[in-house]
């Protein structure tokens, strides 16, 4: 009877740390209206064709600023790794896009070079001025924003990961 409390114990055990461990970056009510059909590359060439899509964009933040009916992020699209992380490569990029938070986010607090994963609904693109031309952005206004703890390149490596861990035994044979 005690080894299979034991047991039960260690299966419960097990379940929590990997139930803690799995983030969801897309919360799981917005999942289902995401149009993963939808690419960067199709927006930035028609974006006012996919107002009202939902979608889910990431990239670097380049500057924010603070406007009558929010805050405007300026980001660097790059591309979704598997976990929804955009990756380090900014030779990757398609392009920029801004993203439009509805409530006051202080531009102080949104640091240049923060990796973000937005779900958010796209509107009418926006013309501005970047350096001495016209740019043409589309805007995202958000739904849900995560924001990327910092890590180093040598965090994005591929490489063997070694873990040690605690089994259980009779310690006959």
């Amino acid at each position: 009877m005690r080894l299979t409390s034991c047991k039960l114990w260690w299966v419960m055990a097990i379940g929590l740390v990997a139930a803690c461990s799995s983030q969801r970056v897309i919360p799981e009510a917005l999942e289902p209206l995401v149009d993963r059909a939808v690419t960067f590359h199709e927006v930035v060439a028609a974006p006012d064709s996919y107002q009202g899509k939902i979608v889910v964009f990431g990239g670097e933040v380049l500057k924010a600023k603070r406007l009558k009916e929010g805050t405007q992020i300026e980001l660097l699209q790059l591309p979704l790794d598997r976990g929804e992380r955009p990756i380090l490569d900014r030779q990757q990029s398609q392009g920029r896009f801004l993203v439009i938070q509805q409530e006051f986010l202080d531009p102080a607090t949104i640091v240049e070079g923060t990796k973000m994963t937005i779900v958010g609904e796209l509107s009418k693109s926006k013309v501005e001025h970047l350096d001495d031309v016209e740019y043409r952005y589309p805007v995202l206004i958000v739904k849900h924003l995560h924001v990327w703890p910092a890590r180093s390149d040598d965090d994005a490596r591929p490489r063997p990961r070694f873990s040690i861990g605690v089994g259980g035994g009779t310690g006959m044979g």
